[in-house]
């Protein structure tokens, strides 16, 4: 008890030193830390923080990274708001390090499509385009304490980049899960994401050729200074509870609080069915707090829902496994946003 009193005090002070409100919205950038690239956890819209595991951990809540048999295995892609273009790929695995610990990798990808270039002179396009490099890679380490409290940290480099312009930064995430309960059916979590250093963009195309002041016959280059922004840095608080119904059915009500620096604060509340864990059906919705006027409202609806299927690989072992998990979140406009991914655990 006495790692999780430190761990839940540490999280908490960190989450009101962050803690921002709605007129700040707006003035973080990076907003692609924000974009879940994994079916179960988006699936849930993102409000698992207490019982999220294995690699989908390193996204939303790292302490779940220790609650893996010996490996997992997963890959994502997404199709954010359909019909933009947007796609999202991720890739991680997981592996116990000891008894204790397990250390994870996690990349994620956004792919833009190709974007027309477009100048003053030829708004309609030049012919040419081109496409952002947006993309962050995550190492993470996680602990299981023996009175059933893990931590967990994860170290991200985030990178942003064009042909003549790039930023590049470094953020921090951290958490803690606590189970308890006759058969661990009671857990809680706490995560603190995406704190870190400003980014700046540097870059050729912030240099700017201008006549030389003194007459002279020739040009002097000017370099701008690209404007500072931070991350956008979020605290989640969140439990679950299973209501285990014989050997084979399992019904997790799960509920999830997120103060988030430079927007609204969020509340959830979800539900997670599953049959002998080979099929699993969830749903979740998670709502604004505090919108003002419909103009502001988020570009999701607030709903989601997914299912999983897994099956066993060896009939000797039931927690090595391959699925494959979809999610769904509607939007007010476009087509919602799809995931999938396809995950082995051995």
């Amino acid at each position: 008890m006495k790692q999780l009193f430190t761990c839940l005090s540490f999280l908490l002070l960190s989450g009101i030193a962050f803690a921002g409100n709605p007129d700040r919205q707006g003035e973080a950038g990076a907003y692609e830390l924000l974009l879940d690239p994994w079916a179960r956890t988006a699936g849930l819209n993102s409000i698992g923080t207490s019982l999220v595991r294995g690699v989908e951990s390193m996204y939303l809540n790292p302490a779940g990274l220790v609650r893996i048999n010996r490996l997992d295995v997963a890959f994502g892609s997404t199709r954010y708001l359909q019909g933009t273009d947007i796609n999202l790929h991720s890739a991680g695995f997981s592996s116990k390090i000891g008894k204790s610990s397990t250390m994870g990798l996690s990349l994620m990808a956004v792919d833009f499509g190709d974007i027309p270039v477009t100048t003053v002179n030829q708004p309609e396009g030049t012919g040419a385009t081109f496409s952002p490099s947006f993309f962050n890679l995550g190492f993470a380490y996680a602990h299981q304490f023996e009175n059933k409290v893990s931590v967990g940290v994860l170290f991200r480099a985030i990178s942003e980049s064009l042909a003549n312009v790039s930023a590049f930064g470094f953020a921090i995430d951290a958490g803690i899960q606590y189970v308890t309960g006759p058969k661990d059916n009671f857990k809680f979590g706490i995560s603190l994401k995406n704190v870190g250093s400003p980014m700046t963009y540097r870059g050729e195309a912030l240099s700017i050729q201008r006549p030389s002041p003194n007459g002279d016959p020739y040009n002097i280059t000017l370099d701008q200074r690209g404007a500072r922004y931070e991350l956008p840095s979020m605290l989640n608080i969140g439990g679950s509870y299973d209501f285990l119904m014989g050997e084979k059915n399992r019904l997790t009500v799960i509920g999830n609080f997120t103060s988030n620096s430079f927007s609204r604060d969020n509340l959830g509340a979800g539900i997670e069915y599953a049959y002998s864990e080979n099929f699993v059906l969830r749903a979740a919705y998670k709502e604004e707090l505090s919108v003002a006027v419909s103009t502001e409202e988020p570009i999701h609806t607030g709903f989601s829902a997914g299912t999983s299927l897994s099956f066993p690989l060896s009939k000797y072992e039931k927690n090595t496994r391959i699925g494959v998990d979809y999610a769904f979140r509607p939007s007010r406009v476009w087509q919602g946003t799809h995931n999938i991914a396809v995950r082995i655990s051995l």
